[in-house]
């Protein structure tokens, strides 16, 4: 039967941690890319569809104030 010490399992269990860390860090930085990709963030075109939508004519002036605004809110 095979013994270990305490500071070999604590050393082994810390290096598993780490590499395991670094895998997810990647991984969900793989995939918060590809979501961005997908559902980009909102932009002044979106804004100003929206408020055509709406059947309201923007101006660039409450473009840019709802721009603000949601990136205040951020």
């Amino acid at each position: 039967m095979m013994h270990i010490a305490i500071w070999q399992f604590i050393l082994i269990l810390v290096i598993e941690l780490l590499v395991v860390a670094i895998a997810v860090f990647f991984l969900v930085k793989k995939l918060f890319t590809r979501q961005l990709k997908k559902n980009p963030p909102i932009n002044e075109k979106m804004i100003r569809a929206m408020m055509t939508q709406m059947g309201r004519t923007p101006s660039e002036k409450q473009v840019r104030a709802v721009m603000k605004s949601m990136e205040d809110a951020k």
